[in-house]
């Protein structure tokens, strides 16, 4: 499938042919909460009702807001979430967005698209 972007143009998101949601942030991205909100709008209407597993690119994300962090609590159609990241500034907002939080299902981050994949597509029946 073409990749939709996500209302308010911060990043698009697809169902790649792994049967694995991708999640892509643009580069210098700040995410604010209808930014997050939008990106799981999205994502539940190309699952359809279905769960996926779920990577999203977070390695040219510059912040997450306090707001933005307190929407990942929400229950989307992922089934687990692979956040990918490239360097210790986007570990440091995979460990904000993951902090003393109950997250709806089980998160890893991870450095690289192989490894990611790998922790996503394991789950796949």
């Amino acid at each position: 499938m073409k990749p939709i972007t996500v209302d308010g143009g911060k990043g698009t998101v697809e169902l790649d042919t792994e049967g694995v949601l991708q999640l892509i942030w643009k580069p210098g991205t700040v995410l604010e909460a209808e930014d997050v909100h939008a990106a799981m709008a999205t994502v539940n209407e190309i699952a359809d009702g279905c769960e996926y597993p779920m990577l999203i690119d977070i390695s040219n994300t510059q912040a997450v807001t306090r707001q933005a962090k307190s929407v990942f609590s929400l229950k989307c159609a992922a089934s687990r979430i692979a956040l990918l990241g490239s360097n210790p500034v986007n570990r440091v907002i995979a460990n904000f967005a993951m902090a003393r939080r109950t997250l709806p299902c089980p998160t890893r981050f991870c450095a690289s698209r192989d490894e990611a994949m790998a922790w996503l597509v394991r789950s796949l029946p």
